[in-house]
Parts: structure tokens; sequence; C-alpha cells
């Protein structure tokens, strides 16, 4: 498996504090059978600035540390980047970094609202040449309350990434129902971990996976795992046809 969202890099941002949590996080990376993962710490979220040198410093260090250790984890780099005023100014000094120098970059947007500027910022962005991925909409109060702006952007072109916690109802039954309908309405293209630690905020990706399978069927199942695939070659990723979310309860998911 690949995990194209997590927060391995040591002492950069609220993931990893130290070395050691690096090292386990990776160990539990491998346990889940994840053999790859993207580092993609905080930018410009109004707590962390990682900007791209300094990402690259500790990924270079961490790679050491993996091979030393022998640990079989291959780690790229990217940015979780906050969507903020600078975004373009920060692409033609060529700090933004796309996830594995991809076309496609992680887009956050703050916990509880959707910017007003968001529609137009992210269709600059793919006109720039970058494809917006919109990291855990499912935790954003505002795309819960109005799910269409999630399925314009959608259509607009912009792809969406949902978290695996989220998927198996780790962060409350709200996010887990709408992860779910977000899947169901081909609202988004990748599950990811946005692993932090290994105790509060671990990988479980392959639990996720497994819920997937088991709701969806295998052609949901392999296209999810698939497309963290194509992202991480640069490859143009699989899409179906979205659907206007519905608001309903899933039977038997809480």
């Amino acid at each position: 498996m690949i995990d194209i969202h997590c927060h391995i890099l040591p002492g950069v941002d609220d993931g990893a504090r130290t070395e050691l949590d690096s090292l386990a996080m990776a160990k539990a990376a491998v346990e889940q059978g994840i053999h790859t993962v993207v580092a993609t710490p905080h930018h410009k979220n109004g707590r962390y600035e990682n900007e791209r040198s300094k990402v690259q410093k500790h990924l270079t260090f961490l790679r050491a540390l993996l091979k030393k250790e022998n640990i079989p984890l291959t780690v790229f780099g990217g940015h979780e980047l906050r969507i903020n005023g600078d975004v373009f100014e920060d692409m033609d000094k060529g700090e933004i970094y796309s996830v594995n120098d991809s076309k496609y970059v992680l887009i956050e947007f703050p916990s509880s609202t959707v910017p007003h500027y968001a529609k137009q910022m992210l269709f600059d962005i793919q006109v720039a040449g970058l494809t917006p991925v919109i990291v855990h909409p499912e935790r954003n109060k505002e795309l819960l309350d109005e799910p269409m702006k999630l399925y314009n952007f959608v259509r607009n072109g912009a792809l969406t990434q949902v978290t695996a916690a989220s998927v198996l109802g780790k962060f409350g039954k709200h996010a887990q129902q709408f992860s779910h309908q977000l899947i169901e309405s081909n609202l988004t293209h990748f599950i990811a971990s946005d692993a932090h630690n290994t105790t509060t905020r671990g990988f479980c990706l392959q639990e996720a996976y497994q819920a997937v399978k088991e709701m969806y069927g295998l052609d949901t199942y392999y296209m999810l795992m698939e497309n963290s695939h194509l992202l991480i070659d640069n490859m143009n990723v699989n899409r179906f046809e979205p659907l206007i979310p519905k608001r309903k309860k899933f039977l038997g998911l809480f």
C-alpha cells in the first residue's frame, strides 16, 4: 500500500516529535503493509511553516535513518498546504512542494470553514498546472453542512482525500457518515492515513481499505488503491462521474 499523507518527519510539525517517533511510525506503517509514504508536513497553517528546503533536509535525514535501521519504507516528500493568499507567489518561487514533485498538491482548508476565495483559487491552481487534492473534507464543518460546495469543487476538477480513521469512525459518527457519502457519491479519490503518531493518530489504512472492500466492492477498493500509485507516478488518476451527495444514514455504521 501507498500512503499519500502522513506526518512522519521528526520535529517539523504536530506529527513525529523525535527520531524515535519517526522510527516507530515507520515500523507501524510497514506492519500495516505500507511500503511507501509521502511525508507531508503542515505548511502555512498559521502555526507551522515548512519551506521546501527544510522538508528536503529532514527527508534526507529520515531516509538515511530508515536505511541504517533496515526499515523497508520508501519516503517521498510533499506539503499539506493550507490554502492561503501567498500560494501563487510561493509557486513562482518554487516553494510549493507537490506530492513527490508531481502535478498533485495537497490542499487543506481550515477545520470549520471554506474560504470565500477557495473556488477561484482551486481553479487558478489548475490553470497553473497543478491538481489540488483537498485533504480530509469530511472533517470540515462547512462542507459537512453544505456538501454541494465539495461537489462543485470536484465537478470543476479538484480531487479529494478522506482519512482512514474517519472511514472507521475514529473522528466521530458525522465524519464517518460523510466519508461514506463521499465514497458512495464518487466525491473522493484517495484514502490516506494522515498519521501523526502511533497512538492517538495512527495509520489504520489497511483496516479502512478492508471496510471499503466489504461495503463497496472490489471496483471501488482497487480504484482507490490504484489512485495512490498513479498519483506518486504523476499519472492521471481514476475518476468516476461525481454524484450529488444525499443526506442519509448508513445503517450498521454506528
